[in-house]
């Protein structure tokens, strides 16, 4: 029924050419539309009913997070929704009321380098008095122009590739010394560069326990990427439906091209890969709501299946459309950008593989 109910509102509400508009509007995405799913309750999704929210789970976030994936939709779920309410609920935080009515957006700063990795860590947290100023850049912020706050992971002891000694904290995106730079993607998301200058931030800021950080922020990663690699399940459906829907349509020879054998296996292959992923991803959700703790193998798995399988959607649903798959007047192209964006975030298939081999004992 979630799914049905999402699939009804997401095709007539944000179907791939809302995608262009935001882009052509240079916005991150539409207030009206993330308004709408707050009424819905998806914001709400993992917050418990005496905040306001659903309390629906990880596996009802991942099908919200796949149907989003399918039409391209543009929104802070994943940021919000999914890793800042997973922190905050954690943490025991009184702001995850404002995340169920929609009334507040979250980025989560962790990144500083190319590719993602947490413990290297190196944005600096020093004591100052009764505060601390947090000096440092991160970068590939998703959401991070839009967000009204922050979840920041700084260094408040130790040395850049230690987990101990990092410390969350959750201010202001407005808060004197942060400047926010768009970073923009070809997927046109939001996405920026965070410079820290001296800003200060106090007791009243951490989220969890001091120098206990990653604890913490390693919850949120594995449950926003248990919803990313939902996300790309959804856009590798989106494309191959649209490339089985033009194999329909396409003639030559006087012949639709899907009565060629060729691509007939091709697609049949896509299929049973898609199917195979989405098996992945509902075990990863499952094992998020039942045993949080010992979920690592199963998202990185989910995320790692999740990317290559996007990839292969993608890269043959182009190839399968002929030259009208390379421009941008066609809807195909877009899947792409967004599957390229999503291999990246919240780590690479080469991350979630290596994590995979460390988990069976490689």
């Amino acid at each position: 029924m979630l799914r049905d109910a999402a699939r009804g509102f997401l095709t007539e509400a944000s179907p791939v050419r809302a995608l262009r508009e935001n882009r052509d509007q240079s916005r991150a995405y539409d207030p009206g539309l993330w308004r709408e799913m707050a009424q819905m309750g998806w914001t709400g999704v993992l917050i418990g009913e005496d905040q306001g929210g659903a309390d629906m789970g990880h596996r009802a976030a991942g099908i919200l997070a796949e149907e989003m994936g399918t039409t391209l939709a543009a929104s802070p779920f994943i940021s919000t929704a999914v890793m800042a309410a997973t922190a905050l609920r954690n943490a025991a935080s009184d702001r995850l009321s404002q995340i169920a009515e929609g009334g507040v957006t979250y980025a989560l700063a962790v990144d500083e380098g190319a590719k993602h990795n947490p413990a290297q860590t190196s944005v600096s947290a020093e004591k100052s008095g009764n505060a601390y100023l947090i000096s440092g850049v991160k970068t590939f912020v998703a959401d991070g122009r839009s967000a009204d706050r922050i979840l920041l992971l700084a260094r408040t002891a130790g040395s850049a590739g230690e987990t101990a000694g990092l410390t969350v904290f959750d201010i202001d995106a407005t808060r004197a010394g942060i400047t926010r730079d768009a970073k923009p993607t070809v997927d046109s998301r939001d996405h920026a560069r965070i410079t820290l200058d001296n800003v200060e931030a106090t007791g009243a800021d951490i989220l969890g326990t001091l120098d206990d950080g990653m604890t913490l922020i390693a919850r949120a990663l594995e449950a926003g990427q248990a919803a990313l690699a939902a996300e790309l399940s959804g856009v590798a459906g989106g494309a191959y439906a649209m490339t089985v829907n033009y194999l329909k349509e396409r003639k030559q020879f006087d012949r639709t091209i899907g009565s060629f054998q060729a691509l007939q296996h091709r697609a049949a292959h896509l299929w049973s890969e898609i199917e195979v992923t989405s098996s992945a991803i509902i075990n990863a959700g499952r094992v998020l709501d039942t045993s949080p703790k010992e979920a690592s193998l199963a998202v990185s798995l989910a995320k790692a299946r999740a990317t290559a399988t996007a990839k292969l959607a993608v890269s043959e649903g182009v190839q399968m459309h002929g030259g009208i798959g390379m421009t941008d007047e066609y809807d195909i192209g877009f899947y792409m950008k967004r599957a390229r964006v999503g291999a990246e975030w919240l780590g690479d298939y080469g991350y979630h593989a290596a994590r995979v081999a460390q988990a069976r004992g490689f």
